[in-house]
């Protein structure tokens, strides 16, 4: 359903006849909430140390996950003892709770639980995300900085600084606010954020997007070339040893087709099967691949392996951003937080 939503929303079509005077409502109420924080009759609270938002203005994949894996890293190296709090979508669990590299997806979220596995930073999710940091925080005294994983409409959260990420490849599809697009707020909304931060690779964003006006805009890509086992086993192999194997790609995630074009692109040829974004896979979902080779995101990993196979391999990147605009966008963010 989330793919389809997603090719609908790419263009125009009758059904949004049927779905713009929706979006007219949502803009009201979305436009309401904003004015009563703004006025302060909605209130805003901050947590003890600076909080660093991280979100997008539409719905789907933007590469969200990797950059908070970056930026935790570019803090820890600045000297910050960074924690993350997320909502923990597609878990279960609405309070406060804590997330470690062994935490149950179903409860936590698959995206907190490979935060978690790659940052080794202390982490909550909750549907409140000040309940959630105050929480991490009362557990974990020692960390100055707060990263909100997404959050950048949560404005009961007071922030010191928005990163929103986009991916200029989609051009946000038919620019239509929810239901009849993807745009989760008008996008205008860059004009306020600190950085924005491109992962697609289209033209040039900064000359393509007016709305972004003076908003420093950063460059992103994601790499990873070496396979590990979903199994646990610990095994690596690089891309050539998938050459000759009869191969399947599954992706549970909100753009499947960058992890594909990624997969194309290493030269691997491979049958496509989308899932839907945060899909809890099932045992039942793998069997009916039995014969092939299973290649999945890293995200997907962390859901199974518990009863994958030893023929299932995922594949981990990591964001980059080009030299030059690397030390600006960590300088930039430092400076926000007062260094």
């Amino acid at each position: 359903m989330n793919n389809w939503f997603q090719k609908q929303w790419s263009t125009y079509s009758l059904w949004h006849i049927l779905l713009i005077p929706l979006s007219w409502i949502f803009l009201v109420v979305i436009s309401v909430r904003k004015t009563l924080y703004k006025v302060g009759w909605l209130k805003s609270t901050g947590l003890s140390v600076p909080v660093i938002v991280v979100g997008n203005v539409t719905v789907g994949g933007t590469g969200k996950t990797p950059f908070v894996i970056w930026l935790a890293e570019q803090l820890q190296l600045a000297g910050y003892k960074p924690g993350i709090i997320s909502r923990g979508y597609g878990g279960k669990s609405k309070l406060a709770t804590p997330v470690f590299a062994n935490s149950d997806p179903q409860l936590v979220g698959d995206e907190p639980v490979l935060i978690s596995k790659r940052t080794t930073c202390p982490m909550f999710v909750g549907t409140n995300r000040v309940a959630a940091g105050q929480a991490l925080l009362q557990e974990n005294p020692q960390c100055n900085v707060i990263i909100s994983d997404d959050g950048l409409q949560h404005y009961a959260l007071w922030r010191n600084v928005e990163i929103a990420l986009v991916n200029s490849n989609s051009r946000f599809g038919n620019q239509r606010l929810l239901p009849a697009g993807p745009l989760r707020e008008k996008l205008t909304r860059l004009r306020l954020v600190d950085a924005i931060v491109d992962s697609g690779k289209g033209a040039a964003f900064v000359n393509t997007f007016k709305e972004a006006k003076q908003t420093p805009i950063f460059n992103m890509s994601l790499q990873g070339e070496l396979f590990e086992s979903v199994d646990g086993s610990g095994a690596k192999q690089p891309v050539s040893y998938f050459a000759d194997k009869k191969l399947v790609a599954i992706a549970g995630i909100g753009n499947p087709e960058r992890f594909f074009d990624q997969l194309s692109d290493l030269g691997l040829q491979f049958e496509r099967k989308p899932f839907a974004d945060h899909h809890a896979f099932t045992k039942h979902d793998l069997m009916q691949f039995a014969g092939k080779t299973i290649l999945m995101t890293e995200k997907d990993a962390v859901k199974c392996s518990a009863f994958t196979t030893n023929d299932s391999w995922c594949l981990p990147v990591a964001a980059t951003i080009s030299s030059t605009n690397q030390a600006s966008l960590a300088k930039l963010i430092l400076q926000k937080l007062g260094i």
